[in-house]
Protein backbone atom coordinates (compact mmCIF):
# COMPACT_ATOMS: atom_id res chain seq x y z
CA UNK A 1 0.00 0.00 0.00
CA UNK A 2 1.77 3.14 1.24
CA UNK A 3 5.43 3.78 1.88
CA UNK A 4 6.98 2.17 4.91
CA UNK A 5 7.79 4.57 7.76
CA UNK A 6 10.10 3.95 10.69
CA UNK A 7 9.39 5.40 14.10
CA UNK A 8 12.74 7.20 14.34
CA UNK A 9 12.34 8.84 10.92
CA UNK A 10 8.77 9.85 11.69
CA UNK A 11 9.62 11.42 15.05
CA UNK A 12 12.48 13.36 13.44
CA UNK A 13 9.95 15.13 11.21
CA UNK A 14 6.95 15.35 13.56
CA UNK A 15 7.04 17.05 16.96
CA UNK A 16 5.03 16.68 20.17
CA UNK A 17 1.24 16.40 19.75
CA UNK A 18 1.55 16.27 15.94
CA UNK A 19 -1.39 14.77 14.07
CA UNK A 20 -0.49 13.91 10.48
CA UNK A 21 -2.22 11.87 7.80
CA UNK A 22 -0.85 8.56 6.59
CA UNK A 23 -2.31 5.79 4.49
CA UNK A 24 -4.16 3.59 6.95
CA UNK A 25 -5.90 0.25 6.72
CA UNK A 26 -7.56 -0.54 3.38
CA UNK A 27 -5.94 2.62 2.02
CA UNK A 28 -8.13 4.88 4.15
CA UNK A 29 -6.57 8.08 5.50
CA UNK A 30 -5.56 7.86 9.16
CA UNK A 31 -3.91 10.19 11.64
CA UNK A 32 -0.79 9.10 13.49
CA UNK A 33 -0.61 10.91 16.82
CA UNK A 34 2.71 11.88 18.40
CA UNK A 35 2.76 11.74 22.20
CA UNK A 36 2.78 15.02 24.17
CA UNK A 37 6.49 14.69 24.98
CA UNK A 38 7.35 13.82 21.35
CA UNK A 39 9.17 10.61 22.28
CA UNK A 40 6.72 8.11 20.79
CA UNK A 41 3.44 7.56 18.99
CA UNK A 42 0.14 6.98 20.73
CA UNK A 43 -0.95 3.33 20.64
CA UNK A 44 -3.86 4.20 18.37
CA UNK A 45 -4.45 6.02 15.09
CA UNK A 46 -7.66 7.80 14.12
CA UNK A 47 -9.40 7.00 10.85
CA UNK A 48 -9.77 10.40 9.16
CA UNK A 49 -13.15 9.74 7.54
CA UNK A 50 -16.11 11.61 9.04
CA UNK A 51 -18.73 9.23 10.39
CA UNK A 52 -21.48 11.33 8.81
CA UNK A 53 -20.78 10.92 5.08
CA UNK A 54 -17.11 9.93 4.83
CA UNK A 55 -15.42 13.24 4.06
CA UNK A 56 -11.77 13.47 5.13
CA UNK A 57 -11.67 15.48 8.35
CA UNK A 58 -8.66 17.82 8.68
CA UNK A 59 -7.12 18.58 12.05
CA UNK A 60 -7.23 22.28 12.92
CA UNK A 61 -4.29 22.95 15.30
CA UNK A 62 -5.48 26.46 16.18
CA UNK A 63 -8.79 24.97 17.41
CA UNK A 64 -7.29 21.74 18.78
CA UNK A 65 -9.95 19.69 17.01
CA UNK A 66 -10.89 17.97 13.78
CA UNK A 67 -13.45 19.89 11.69
CA UNK A 68 -15.29 18.32 8.77
CA UNK A 69 -15.37 20.66 5.77
CA UNK A 70 -18.51 19.04 4.32
CA UNK A 71 -21.20 19.47 6.97
CA UNK A 72 -19.43 20.96 9.99
CA UNK A 73 -19.06 17.96 12.29
CA UNK A 74 -16.38 18.48 14.91
CA UNK A 75 -14.29 15.97 16.86
CA UNK A 76 -11.97 16.49 19.81
CA UNK A 77 -8.28 15.48 19.75
CA UNK A 78 -9.30 11.89 20.64
CA UNK A 79 -11.85 11.67 17.80
CA UNK A 80 -14.97 12.01 19.97
CA UNK A 81 -17.90 13.95 18.49
CA UNK A 82 -18.19 17.50 19.77
CA UNK A 83 -20.81 18.61 17.25
CA UNK A 84 -22.88 16.72 14.68
CA UNK A 85 -24.27 15.71 12.33
CA UNK A 86 -21.63 12.96 12.77
CA UNK A 87 -23.32 10.11 14.68
CA UNK A 88 -20.17 8.35 15.98
CA UNK A 89 -16.58 9.04 17.01
CA UNK A 90 -13.76 8.51 14.51
CA UNK A 91 -12.82 4.85 14.35
CA UNK A 92 -9.56 3.57 15.81
CA UNK A 93 -6.67 1.56 14.40
CA UNK A 94 -3.95 -0.03 16.53
CA UNK A 95 -0.42 1.32 16.18
CA UNK A 96 2.52 -0.97 16.79
CA UNK A 97 6.22 -0.73 16.06
CA UNK A 98 7.91 -3.75 14.51
CA UNK A 99 10.64 -4.73 16.98
CA UNK A 100 13.10 -5.85 14.29
CA UNK A 101 12.75 -3.04 11.75
CA UNK A 102 11.29 -0.11 13.70
CA UNK A 103 8.54 0.20 11.07
CA UNK A 104 5.23 1.73 12.09
CA UNK A 105 2.42 -0.77 11.56
CA UNK A 106 -1.35 -0.27 11.68
CA UNK A 107 -3.62 -3.14 12.67
CA UNK A 108 -7.41 -3.41 12.94
CA UNK A 109 -9.02 -2.53 16.26
CA UNK A 110 -10.71 -5.85 16.97
CA UNK A 111 -13.67 -6.89 19.08
CA UNK A 112 -11.45 -7.92 21.99
CA UNK A 113 -10.38 -4.34 22.58
CA UNK A 114 -12.91 -1.90 23.99
CA UNK A 115 -12.82 1.66 22.68
CA UNK A 116 -10.81 3.33 25.44
CA UNK A 117 -12.83 6.52 24.93
CA UNK A 118 -16.18 4.90 25.74
CA UNK A 119 -15.28 1.61 27.45
CA UNK A 120 -17.50 -0.21 24.94
CA UNK A 121 -16.99 -2.17 21.73
CA UNK A 122 -16.22 0.21 18.88
CA UNK A 123 -19.15 0.89 16.56
CA UNK A 124 -16.91 -0.05 13.56
CA UNK A 125 -15.94 -3.50 14.94
CA UNK A 126 -17.93 -6.35 13.38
Amino acid sequence: MGSEITLSAYLTKHGPNDKSLVQGLKGDPAYLLVSPDGSNLELYALNAECTHLGCVVPYEPALSKFVCPCHGSQYDAFGMVLRGPAPNPLSLEKVRIDEDTGKIMLDPWDGGDADFRTGEKGWWVA
